[in-house]
């Protein structure tokens, strides 16, 4: 089974910073896109930024110029850059990766999803 564990929130002031990261592990052939959504209290879960396996990203318009996806193949971790945060991007963040794995020598191809960590910006 793949999992995908997730560091980096926390609370923080406005205009501030945070770095999230994700590793993936388990018995991985590869590792497709991989991304970030977040969810606050009574909202969806809308995604935030996406990266692909060869680099290419797009992200939600809330966040552009602020938020930085990127991603580490040789780890199979994304992480997620946030600068100057404001209120509105406290949340529950998740992530995302679409996997290729083997087991018992089958291929499956699957979503998974990391815990979440809860994000807060706050005076």
């Amino acid at each position: 089974q793949v999992q995908l564990v997730e560091s980096g929130g926390g609370l923080v002031q406005p205009g501030g910073s945070l770095r999230l990261s994700c590793a993936a592990s388990g018995s991985i052939l590869s590792v497709y896109t991989m991304g970030w959504y977040r969810q606050a209290p009574g909202n969806q879960r809308d995604l935030v930024a996406s990266i692909s396996s060869s680099g290419d990203t797009n992200s939600a318009d809330s966040v552009k110029g602020r938020f930085t996806i990127s991603r580490d193949n040789a780890k199979n971790t994304v992480y997620l850059q946030m600068n100057s945060l404001k209120v509105e991007d406290t949340a529950v963040y998740y992530c995302y990766a679409r996997v290729r794995r083997i087991e018992y020598y089958r291929a499956y191809e699957s979503d998974y999803w990391g815990q979440g960590t809860q994000v807060t910006v706050s005076s």
